[in-house]
């Protein structure tokens, strides 16, 4: 596919340097954009209405979709639908515990075979001798939710990941809606599910559309139960989960390709693409972001910690460069 985008990576700015030994050996460019409580652009580097694919930045929007079709979801089970789990046995428990609720079994997934996502779960599922499983994909909840609800509304179950299903053109509308602009393309994800670009503005103003929901909403609902449940959304070692755990009412959902969308309860908001997809200039990137959004809490901090090591000892430190 052709990138509709209009910048280069030599053209834009610098997100993260990689200074080892004091020597700055790299470089991380992309865009970003910081969104004021009221919906303004606050601050906004290389050129954050270009679309992007959110990869998973993108689950809140199709979790909501899942509930306007009619799954009735909440807590747990709703943070599942809109998670990149880590692979825990909680995780994975619940997986199974969806998918027997509605006759499903997890030989229905489509997901691709994969290992934990977290790499501690990871060691230990290849210790214990096991292989990789559609189950065990990160976005094994999701599409056990996008299951459910072809299960409640008779819709074809084999088909769930053809962006002509009923589901994904519903999804494709709630990202339109959500966003604030149209969907300039439509992609497959990692784990085979349709995926839809929008700017980086254009997510920044999704989760802030949904921190600022009415209550009882599908948009609501969703940023709810994620509040609520971050681990269910991430894991227990995982900077989404810090986020939203430390700083009451944020909204917090990294994806693939180094891609993150946050959103404060008072409607802040931001999100960025770091271009080369390399997710360790996340934690940096996020953690200045925050800090120039005025988000003052020790979780910044932790977020923000990207250590080089050398012989085993820290030499350098991937860091913020805006």
């Amino acid at each position: 596919m052709t990138s509709t985008s209009p910048s280069t990576p030599s053209t834009l700015p610098v997100l993260a340097e990689v200074v080892r030994s004091g020597f700055t050996e790299g470089h991380h460019r992309g865009s970003l954009v910081l969104l004021a409580a009221d919906g303004s652009v606050e601050f906004a580097l290389g050129d954050p209405a270009a679309p992007v694919f959110p990869r998973s930045s993108n689950k809140p929007m199709q979790a909501a979709a899942i509930l306007r079709a009619g799954l009735d979801l909440s807590g747990e089970r709703l943070a599942l639908a809109a998670a990149s789990h880590s692979g825990e046995d909680f995780h994975l428990d619940l997986v199974r515990t969806m998918l027997g609720e509605h006759g499903l079994k997890p030989d229905d997934l489509q997901t691709p075979p994969d290992l934990p996502l977290d790499p501690v779960e990871a060691e230990a599922y290849l210790a214990a001798g096991r292989v990789r499983e559609p189950l065990t994909m990160n976005c094994s909840g999701k599409h056990a939710a996008m299951l459910a609800v072809c299960v409640r509304n008779g819709w074809d179950t084999a088909t769930y990941l053809d962006p002509a299903h009923p589901l994904q053109v519903l999804v494709g509308q709630v990202v339109a809606e959500a966003a604030r602009e149209p969907v300039a393309a439509v992609g497959t994800d990692g784990c085979g599910a349709p995926l839809m670009a929008i700017g980086l503005v254009g997510l920044a103003h999704a989760f802030r559309t949904f921190v600022l929901a009415e209550p009882g909403s599908a948009e609501r609902r969703v940023a709810d139960a994620m509040r609520a449940h971050p681990e269910y959304v991430a894991g227990t070692r995982r900077p989404d989960t810090w986020l939203m755990r430390e700083v009451p009412g944020t909204l917090s959902k990294m994806g693939a390709e180094a891609v993150q969308a946050v959103a404060l309860a008072d409607g802040r908001a931001l999100a960025f693409k770091v271009d080369d997809g390399s997710t360790r200039a996340l934690g940096p990137v996020l953690a200045r972001s925050l800090e120039l959004l005025g988000v003052d809490a020790p979780v910044v901090s932790r977020i923000g910690r990207a250590p080089l090591l050398g012989g085993g000892a820290e030499v350098g430190a991937v860091r913020a460069a805006f």
